[in-house]
């Protein structure tokens, strides 16, 4: 039995863990837009990120998810639980934490280069913070992100590899 292409998919996980590309990959491939969470949070400017407010946030967010095809990546999950209930696929992104702090790593570096385009000015005291969040991710949001995403067990799918996601499509 062949499965129904999802129109709306919601791609979850740790910095490092390949969200914001396999989100790109998906909406080339679909056709389908793809929103960073991060874009929904920050107004994103040349002079500096301005923070939406909770409300413009929302009201953002929720104009992406009543529209008819999304892809939506990033590391927030409390505040995005409808998109949750609205998605056809959830992919979790369950990367290794020691291949995430390499990713971090080059991601930093291609940056500094100039090779990886950034929504922000790519800085050390970013760097240090991205192993933060990292570590963060794996002892306290991934625990209650698996617990939250527990009751959308048909529509999970929980990826150790990115690559294994061409297996399920």
């Amino acid at each position: 039995m062949k499965r129904k292409t999802p129109k709306k998919v919601h791609i979850i996980g740790s910095v490092g863990s390949g969200k914001t590309t396999l989100a790109r990959t998906l909406s080339t491939k679909m056709k389908i837009p793809f929103y960073e969470l991060d874009n929904v949070v920050w107004i994103r400017n040349k002079s500096g990120d301005i923070r939406r407010s909770e409300k413009e946030r929302d009201q953002y967010f929720n104009k992406i998810i009543q529209s008819e095809t999304w892809i939506i990546e990033g590391v927030h999950h409390k505040w995005v639980s409808n998109s949750f209930r609205e998605a056809d696929l959830i992919i979790f992104l369950d990367i290794a934490f020691r291949k995430r702090k390499f990713r971090i790593t080059k991601r930093y570096i291609l940056q500094k280069l100039g090779i990886e385009k950034v929504n922000y000015k790519p800085s050390f005291k970013i760097y240090k913070k991205m192993f933060k969040w990292n570590a963060f991710f794996e002892n306290v949001s991934k625990p209650e992100i698996i617990n939250m995403l527990s009751e959308y067990d048909e529509k999970l799918l929980i990826l150790k590899d990115n690559s294994e996601l061409d297996k399920y499509l």
